[in-house]
């Protein structure tokens, strides 16, 4: 799916909205179409509907701006101990196999599915995210010739950062998604 089409676009956006949709074309279809074809004008809200349900099923697990924030909190008052020990609790939890990384680029070697993932992590407390631990972590995943790489960080990416992080597909975790590894996520009802 193109990342600007209409549907990736709902994706991304509050369910209610894809719903919303979907209630004003049924309601046009009826309104203004003739009587043999209201049937399928308002049938051709389907797709809205469906999108509106996934957007729900992925913003169900999403933790919310007070979980955010409070997370935010707690993991900028912890030492790296307890910080590293919840954060290879939660790659546990997602399914890698968790080592302990032996270099200062690289806290944690992950495995998952004959995939490796690099992750730094120690400077989660940083206020801003520079080229210096990026390209260090860069360095690392060539050298290992692991897949992926893992940059865990509350801060923003400086403006050198953020081509970087994009040409070599570093992976960066800020508050949201550390928020989201951290917690464990609501179960939906229907499962």
């Amino acid at each position: 799916m193109a990342e600007n089409s209409l549907f990736a676009v709902l994706l991304r956006s509050p369910w209610w909205i894809s719903i919303a949709i979907a209630a004003v074309v049924a309601l046009l279809a009826g309104a203004l179409l003739p009587a043999q074809y209201r049937l399928v004008g308002a049938v051709s809200a389907l797709p809205f509907v469906v999108i509106g349900a996934m957007a729900a099923r992925r913003q169900w697990r999403l933790p919310s701006a007070a979980q955010v924030s409070q997370t935010l909190q707690a993991v900028g008052q912890m030492a790296w101990p307890e910080f590293a020990q919840r954060l290879e609790v939660a790659f546990q939890r997602q399914g890698y196999m968790v080592q302990r990384g032996g270099t200062a680029a690289v806290d944690f070697e992950l495995q998952r599915q004959g995939r490796r993932t690099l992750v730094c992590a120690r400077r989660w407390k940083s206020a801003r995210i520079g080229l210096e631990p990026l390209r260090a972590l860069q360095a690392a995943r060539e050298a290992e010739d692991a897949s992926d790489a893992l940059f865990i960080g509350l801060g923003e990416l400086t403006d050198n950062a953020r081509p970087f992080v994009a040409e070599h597909g570093i992976k960066v975790w800020q508050p949201a998604d550390l928020a989201q590894a951290l917690h464990v996520p609501r179960t939906a009802w229907w499962h």
